[in-house]
């Protein structure tokens, strides 16, 4: 690791290209790097929320997730190259499970916020989306596996779930969207 980022500033990116993993040029605007760098942006805030005094088992899944997304960093930067399995969206899966059986039913829509760490899992997932849909139109030009996809879907949910979880350690209510009708008879 030591000799691969001896230098930082190269300059080669100045034409507006950037250099991907199996040595090719790409237009800094391609749909690969666009989706490359939405989930770097999700594994951003993701260590952004890492920074939070969270629950043991969270901070845990949290440092895999930001791993398994470093991984799909590297599958998108190398064509065809196959990084995440079906095993890690199953891991997602079974976390999501985990957290939701503790949490009561939604009767209503839940907005972002209450606890800090609850607000910054909603911007997680909101970035999550985004990677997703990204990932979604590089798909219409390119191969992309199925497991990439599915696994960006069900972080999304599973940081919706978390935002949730936070706020009933924290001691926070979820705060519920109130319809236009509650709101102009308060």
């Amino acid at each position: 690791m030591a000799n691969r980022l001896s230098v930082i500033a190269t300059r080669t990116g100045d034409d507006g290209t950037t250099g991907l993993g199996d040595g090719t040029r790409t237009g800094k605007d391609a749909p690969r790097i666009a989706a490359l760098g939405d989930v770097d942006e999700l594994n951003s805030t993701l260590g952004v929320l890492c920074a939070e005094t969270l629950p043991d088992d969270v901070a845990a899944d949290l440092r895999a997730i930001q791993n398994d997304l470093f991984d799909l960093g590297a599958e998108l930067s190398i064509p065809g190259h196959v990084a995440l399995a079906e095993a890690q969206v199953a891991h997602l899966d079974a976390r999501l499970a985990h957290y939701n059986a503790a949490l009561p039913p939604l009767r209503e829509f839940i907005l972002p916020g209450g606890s800090r760490a609850a607000a910054l899992a909603h911007i997680s997932r909101t970035v999550a989306r985004r990677a997703e849909r990204s990932v979604v139109t590089l798909s219409h030009t390119e191969a992309v596996q199925a497991a990439s996809r599915q696994y960006l879907n069900r972080l999304s949910d599973l940081m919706f779930v978390l935002a949730r979880h936070l706020n009933r350690v924290a001691g926070h209510p979820d705060v519920l969207w109130t319809s236009p009708n509650a709101r102009q008879a308060d």
